[in-house]
């Protein structure tokens, strides 16, 4: 009975000095350090987002939490928190690296190289420069993916993607810079370039027939089995002498 009385004496102070220790002052968070990429955030708004929502000392802090908090905070992508004994916090933070503006400009949502939508002020994204992009969220990266997948071939043609859209029926669409809309229609990556290649490979030949170039291209329908229909900037397919008055 001593012996168990010994016991929990022990185990009760040890305890009691542990609770102490985590609640004394000297651990109390007196340093965060940022450190990564903070190109478009500074001291103010880390102090405006983040400290409000820590709570806890160097023990106590819910480093989950406090993660959570961090890339809240806009522009970042992802944050890495770690504790330093005895009061500091050190996060590393990785940015968003805007690759377009992702559905209606009013919205304000920008769409990263990861495929990743997020909210940002599209002034501080110099948004004029980027392309747009549209469909479901859930596409996202997929839609991130096709346009990788396709620009490089549009833009060997001088004829760079200003839109990519998938639709909520599973089809494909782009504009060019130039205004052209391209009905690419639905399929897996594979069949999309494919078509795109075989439209591609023969767009020169094709306009030089009416003494045009690939600049001269309004439109083109894609979705027809092996053809393709094509509208070229001053080139009709109506009879003048059938034309009403």
């Amino acid at each position: 009975a001593t012996a168990l009385l010994v016991v929990v004496f022990v185990l009760l102070a040890l305890g009691s000095w542990a609770w102490w220790m985590i609640r004394h002052p000297s651990f109390d968070l007196e340093t965060i350090t940022v450190q990564g990429e903070v190109s478009r955030n500074n001291a103010f708004a880390f102090r405006r987002h983040v400290l409000p929502k820590l709570e806890g000392n160097f023990f106590t802090i819910d480093l989950e939490k406090t993660q959570q908090a961090f890339e809240a905070v806009p522009w970042v992508r992802v944050a890495v928190v770690h504790r330093h004994f005895p009061n500091r916090l050190r996060a590393v933070l990785l940015e968003h690296r805007p690759m377009a503006i992702w559905g209606n400009e009013e919205a304000g949502t920008l769409i990263n190289e990861q495929g990743q939508v997020f909210e940002a002020n599209l002034d501080d994204a110099d948004a004029e420069r980027l392309p747009r992009m549209k469909g479901p969220l859930v596409e996202s990266q997929a839609v991130a993916n096709m346009y990788l997948l396709l620009n490089p071939r549009m833009a060997a043609l001088d004829m760079n993607i200003e839109l990519m859209e998938l639709t909520p029926r599973g089809s494909w669409r782009i504009q060019t810079q130039k205004g052209a809309q391209i009905e690419l229609g639905r399929g897996t990556p594979e069949e999309i370039t494919q078509r795109l290649d075989i439209f591609l490979a023969t767009l020169k030949q094709v306009t030089a027939r009416y003494g045009r170039n690939v600049t001269a291209l309004a439109g083109a329908d894609l979705r027809h089995k092996d053809a393709y229909a094509l509208r070229l900037h001053g080139i009709s397919t109506v009879d003048a002498d059938n034309k009403k008055p």
